[in-house]
């Protein structure tokens, strides 16, 4: 049976036969459930949230009112074919927040567990956010964006398509981000650029102060001595023995669009 026998389907809510609805989940009056939906169990979808075609969504899942999932990209190379949404478990997910399937035929935008999103904002086509973050109100996630797990985007933050957020980055309120952000740093400006470590975010999530210090170590490295960016992250791998430099080291490395600078006036590796 598509709408098993424990879930509530409010009497103005619209289930189209093909969806399934799992246990003990509750459809809030006026929703819209398209076919080819699949939303999991215990999640709770107040009044007006649509969730359109090809969306699966897992259990223990909070979709506030007038939330969009599952909507067509923005984006003109879109001609119509299928293509996906899927969000994991236990995510929140607050009012008139609009999050697009991916554009490519069969491509797939990706959101995992565990995720704090907040009002008003939009994660685009084909991007992959991670386990746990927080992205607070009208932050905008560009094409193809990846959110690593923990990072914190603050409000009316912008990101750039194909740009990557580290993980337990924290990017301040009303932030472009135009190019990566390295794992576990603070950033702010204009523009954003790093002014330290997420220390604050670091502790939260058990770090020792062992692991804080390895950190800063591997952040002195890459942005204070003035180096090469290939020797910096050398010099990194060979004096920083911590499981979070290397991450810091292969996050940089994977880089398209090169990583943010530190502020004007700050020393700056060169990348001649």
């Amino acid at each position: 049976m598509p709408v098993d026998p424990s879930a509530y389907v409010a009497p103005t809510a619209k289930v189209h036969p093909g969806a399934v609805i799992g246990p003990q989940t509750r459809i809030g009056e006026f929703c819209v459930i398209e076919q080819d939906v699949v939303i999991g169990a215990r999640c709770v979808l107040e009044p007006y949230v649509f969730v359109k075609r090809w969306t699966a969504i897992g259990d223990d899942n909070e979709i506030s009112a007038g939330a969009a999932l599952g909507t067509d990209p923005f984006d003109k190379n879109f001609t119509g074919e299928r293509s996906y949404l899927v969000i994991g478990n236990g995510n929140k997910i607050r009012e008139h927040f609009t999050i697009s399937r991916g554009t490519a035929p069969e491509s797939v935008t990706r959101v995992g567990d565990g995720n704090f999103i907040m009002s008003s904002g939009h994660i685009a086509h084909n991007a992959t956010v991670g386990d746990n973050t927080v992205i607070a109100s009208c932050a905008l996630i560009a094409g193809h964006v990846t959110v690593e797990d923990q990072a914190f985007v603050s409000g009316c933050v912008v990101v750039h398509q194909y740009c990557r957020i580290g993980r337990l980055a924290m990017i301040g309120g009303g932030v472009r981000v135009n190019q990566d952000l390295p794992p576990f740093l603070l950033y702010s400006g204009v523009y954003a650029s790093p002014v330290g470590l997420n220390v604050v975010g670091l502790r939260r999530a058990g770090f020792t102060g062992a692991d804080i210090s390895a950190i800063k170590r591997a952040y002195r490295l890459l942005y204070r001595s003035k180096l090469k960016l290939k020797d910096a992250l050398e010099r990194i791998e060979r004096e920083v023995d911590s499981p979070y430099a290397r991450h810091m080291v292969e996050f940089v490395r994977g880089t398209k669009r090169g990583i943010a600078h530190e502020h004007e006036g700050r020393a700056r590796f060169r990348f001649e």
